[in-house]
């Protein structure tokens, strides 16, 4: 048992109930339709009706849909143009479903956990998305609850709303409770719910970010097959 397996297993083993980020710890969704691309079409369609100034330098040039989604919700909220570009938006998610990339060992990890605990899906995209990307890989049964992006942008992590959402549908104990993500807000909104959190880094960038926001080294895993052994380990 090495220090990084025995940690983990510490973290794991009171967990009762899971709650997973879909992009990044279930898969890499934009990886055959370009998260870059759909960002820089959603600053065209917000400079197409004018209103290129609504943005900063930094969300036209973000690689990140997300960042756009936001930078308009933060200076016109519950506008028409939210509305049009959120569902423009999970149109373009749907799309990527069917190219996207199952993340390394997740789906034998789902299977082998989902057996002990019950999971939840909170992710920052779409919630049919989540489900379509679901469908496709055979693991409708391991989440029957999955919340998402609407059109209230304010509710995105890091706000826990999400979080909570789960929470209260599965009649979770935070205390047993585990989010799995990939983010500094994905950390943030798992403080807030007082749930413990798992930091998926599939390269350095991402694992300096979630140390940066203050997630302890011991919990950030570059392979989920990290924990698929600490969680095959307590059997």
């Amino acid at each position: 048992m090495t220090v990084e397996t025995d940690s983990l297993r510490e973290l794991i083993t009171p967990v009762r109930f899971v709650l997973w980020d879909l992009d990044g710890p279930i898969c890499r969704l934009f990886a055959g339709h370009p998260a870059h691309r759909v960002a820089r079409h959603l600053v065209q369609l917000v400079e197409g009706r004018g209103l290129g100034g609504l943005l900063t330098g930094e969300e036209r040039h973000t690689q990140d849909p997300q960042i756009v989604l936001r930078g308009v919700h933060l200076r016109r909220p519950e506008s028409d143009l939210i509305i049009e570009l959120e569902e423009w938006l999970t149109r373009q998610e749907l799309l990527a479903v069917p190219t996207a990339y199952p993340t390394a060992h997740a789906d034998p990890l789902i299977r082998t956990w989902a057996s002990r605990a019950r999971f939840a899906i909170t992710t920052n995209n779409a919630a049919l998305a989540a489900a379509r990307y679901i469908e496709s890989r055979g693991l409708t049964d391991c989440f029957p609850y999955i919340y998402g992006r609407t059109q209230q942008i304010d509710l995105m992590k890091p706000d826990p709303h999400y979080l909570l959402q789960a929470l209260n549908a599965m009649g979770a104990d935070p205390s047993v409770s585990l989010m799995i993500g990939d983010a500094p807000s994905d950390f943030e909104a798992a403080q807030k719910a007082r749930v413990s959190f798992l930091g998926y880094a599939r390269n350095e960038v991402k694992a300096q970010a979630l140390l940066a926001a203050g997630v302890r080294r011991e919990h950030v895993v570059s392979s989920l097959q990290q924990v698929l052994l600490a969680l095959t380990a307590q059997t």
